[in-house]
C-alpha cells in the first residue's frame, strides 16, 4: 500500500541499502507503519530479535513492517558480514522482517536515515545520539515518527504494541 505522501523530510525519503545488496527503498513503505530498529547480533538485547519478528508477523497484513538496521558502534557487537548477519538472523530467530546495510547511528558518520530520526524525543525526553543497541523510532502512516522507545523496552510491551495499534487504526 502506497500512498502520494511527501517523503523528502521524512525518513523514509532516505536513501539506504539492503542487507544483501541493493537498495532498501523506503519509499515502499510510504502508507505503512514501520519499527525501524537499531540491531545487533552479539549483544545482550539480541534476543529481541524474537518479539519483532512477532510483532512484524502479528501485524503484517494491516500494513506494518519491522525494519532491522544493523550497526557495529557500541562495542563491536555487530561485526559480521551481510551474509553473516543475514543467516545468523534467519537461522537463530527466524527473521523474516527487512534488514538494510549496515549503517552508523551516531557520530560524524551518522546514516541520513538516523539524522532524521534522532530529533524525536521518547517518553523520558531523550532525544539526540542512539543510547545503544535495539533503540527503537515507530514510523506513521504519513511517513513521520511517532514514537521512540529505549533499547529496553521489549518489542511486545504494552507501550510498543499500543503505539503500533494506535498508527494501524
Amino acid at each position: 500500500m502506497t500512498t502520494d505522501i511527501d517523503t523528502s523530510s521524512s525518513p523514509l525519503g532516505v536513501e539506504i541499502g539492503a542487507l544483501q545488496g541493493g537498495s532498501a527503498d523506503l519509499g515502499q513503505y510510504a502508507g505503512q507503519v514501520v519499527l525501524v530498529v537499531n540491531v545487533a547480533s552479539k549483544c545482550g538485547l539480541t534476543p529481541q530479535y524474537s518479539g519483532l519478528e512477532r510483532l512484524h508477523e502479528r501485524y503484517a497484513e494491516r500494513g506494518f513492517t519491522v525494519l532491522g538496521v544493523p550497526c557495529n558502534q557500541f562495542m563491536g557487537q555487530e561485526p559480521g558480514s551481510a551474509e553473516e548477519i543475514a543467516e545468523f538472523c534467519s537461522a537463530t530467530y527466524g527473521v523474516t522482517f527487512p534488514m538494510t546495510e549496515k549503517a552508523e547511528v551516531n557520530g560524524a558518520g551518522r546514516h541520513p536515515l538516523y539524522e532524521r530520526l534522532v530529533g524525536f524525543a521518547d517518553a523520558d525526553g531523550h532525544r539526540g545520539d542512539i543510547r545503544w543497541n535495539f533503540e527503537k523510532f515507530l514510523i506513521g502512516r504519513d511517513g513521520e515518527v511517532v514514537a521512540r522507545f529505549a533499547p529496553q523496552a521489549e518489542p511486545e510491551a504494552a507501550e510498543v504494541v499500543a503505539a503500533v495499534e494506535a498508527q494501524l487504526a
